[in-house]
């Protein structure tokens, strides 16, 4: 809103955040701003469409397939087109991705996730250089309100006390149970960037947020309906395990829907694993699957 104006163009990477995906398609085309979409992970497609745009949004790994992209090389093609650059970074916090140091000119996080850590506040930041947030906090902040509470400034200050521990923990045992999943019999596929490949440069550490896809044989809401440690929730990063279905976004009332019109696949679920212990959450994921396999055959 800040750095956009009717008649320009954004380029952004595939597989965003649904919400901000809805933004995109509904409020920025209503402003007569168009927006073109690309596989961030094609440099040379990123490049084509990056002339004459003002605006480069990217996130990394991307929602639902966790695609991670190589940010210094994104950030390299925008300066060297002269577009400003701006990533959603709240997967990695900045335990894991600083993506200033790679050359992204704003950073914005959702920090009702990992920042506060306790699924207890409504919040989110912007960082970056001095002009630039200046430049939001007189063009936009004072037209939608963009100031916590004292109160809300509190719990974040208390979630970044302890978001190093935090993080390498869901590190940890996302790893774990993501790894198990990928030898499951009933598991298709797991999509989780440290699994088996090599982190992009300037990504250091993986979070507890993943995808993977459960094999026909399973009946989908029967798996999530059995879970008892995992809730059914969209907004991760605290402490507890979440689990949401793409089928969920899929049927959407109303509006753009990322999830079709990326064609994420309908039998993709993404985990949040929190802080309960491993083997009660791989016991609480064996035991839906098993009942969505006697769902499936009844």
């Amino acid at each position: 809103m800040t750095f956009l104006k009717p008649g320009d163009r954004m380029v952004c990477v595939r597989h965003i955040y649904p919400d901000a995906y809805r933004l995109f398609e509904t409020l920025l085309k209503r402003w007569n701003i168009a927006v073109t979409y690309v596989d961030g992970a094609d440099l040379t497609a990123v490049e084509a469409a990056l002339p004459g745009a003002a605006l480069f949004y990217i996130e990394s790994p991307t929602s639902w397939m966790m695609q991670a992209l190589d940010v210094a090389a994104l950030a390299a093609l925008a300066r060297k087109h002269q577009v400003l650059s701006l990533i959603d970074n709240s997967w990695a916090s900045p335990v894991f991705q600083q993506p200033i140091a790679l050359g992204v000119d704003l950073v914005v996080h959702s920090a009702s996730k990992y920042i506060g850590g306790h699924s207890d506040t409504v919040a989110g930041a912007v960082a970056g250089r001095a002009e630039l947030l200046a430049d939001i906090r007189s063009a936009t902040c004072p037209y939608l309100g963009g100031k916590l509470s004292p109160f809300e400034a509190w719990l974040l200050l208390r979630g970044l006390r302890t978001l190093p521990v935090r993080m390498r923990a869901h590190e940890a045992a996302a790893i774990t149970i993501a790894g198990r999943l990928g030898e499951h019999p009933h598991v298709t596929a797991v999509h989780h960037p440290g699994l088996g490949k090599r982190l992009p440069r300037g990504l250091h550490g993986t979070s507890g947020l993943f995808s993977f896809v459960l094999g026909g044989g399973v009946d989908i809401p029967a798996f999530c309906n059995q879970l008892r440690i995992f809730k059914l929730g969209v907004s991760w990063g605290g402490h507890e395990s979440l689990v949401m279905p793409a089928l969920v976004t899929r049927v959407q009332a109303t509006g753009p829907n990322s999830a079709v019109d990326f064609a994420v696949p309908e039998r993709v679920v993404r985990l949040h694993i929190g802080l309960e212990g491993v083997d009660a959450l791989w016991d609480d994921l064996n035991a839906a699957i098993r009942a969505g396999l006697t769902r499936a055959r009844s």
